[in-house]
């Protein structure tokens, strides 16, 4: 974890405080720089969780700020007792609202339709049933398409990424937190590069089936 400066004394922090309430932004930032440690020290609460450490640091700095913008002193504490319940306060309306919201990606996200308007999957892609000939023929042709497609549209990290997570090519299936590891990133930032690679698939895939019925 990266090494944050040490807090305020007493009289230190009185004094920013004074400073900021006259209009002075230096000792407002100043401020949010020596409870920086706090911020860490919070977050570290939730470091179990699936949020990278220093994504966990940036929400509760904005608890941090809220804090330091609404303090007033005759609230019988010491600043960094009212900021650590205002930076858990964030850190907690983060993940109340990452659990209503967020929804992984998975083999049900939706890449395209059929020919009959049905939406289509990366499940319905990658793997077969039990259909019809003229189905399974046009199931094949959709499944040879889009792997011809991963390798044409996607960078390399993409490619890596997508290919991992669903077991093309013969591969197992790998967690975002396993990619993560074997890439040296975190685990958010391969969620936002799959979903953005599975967006320019879903895409391109309708390009081709539109442009078939031309």
């Amino acid at each position: 974890m990266k090494t944050f400066l040490s807090p305020f004394t007493p009289e230190q922090e009185n004094d920013c405080l004074q400073k900021m309430k006259n209009g002075d932004q230096e000792a407002k930032k100043e401020l949010i720089l020596r409870n920086m440690r706090l911020v860490a020290h919070v977050a570290k609460k939730y470091q179990n969780s699936d949020e990278d450490m220093e994504d966990l640091i940036s929400i509760g700095t904005i608890g941090l700020m809220k804090a330091i913008a609404t303090y007033k002193e005759n609230y019988g504490s010491r600043l960094a007792t009212y900021a650590a319940r205002c930076i858990d306060n964030e850190l907690l309306m983060h993940f109340r609202a990452k659990k209503k919201t967020s929804r992984e990606v998975s083999l049900y996200e939706p890449i395209g339709t059929d020919k009959e308007g049905n939406q289509i999957s990366l499940l319905d892609i990658v793997e077969s049933e039990e259909l019809d000939v003229v189905e399974e023929l046009e199931k094949k042709r959709q499944t040879r398409k889009m792997l011809e497609l991963v390798p044409a549209v996607l960078n390399e990290r993409e490619r890596f990424i997508v290919s991992q997570r669903y077991g093309l090519y013969d591969k197992k299936p790998m967690t975002q937190r396993e990619i993560a590891a074997a890439l040296g990133i975190s685990r958010s930032y391969v969620s936002r590069i799959e979903k953005r690679a599975l967006e320019k698939l879903r895409k391109n895939f309708q390009d081709e089936k539109n442009q078939s019925f031309l």
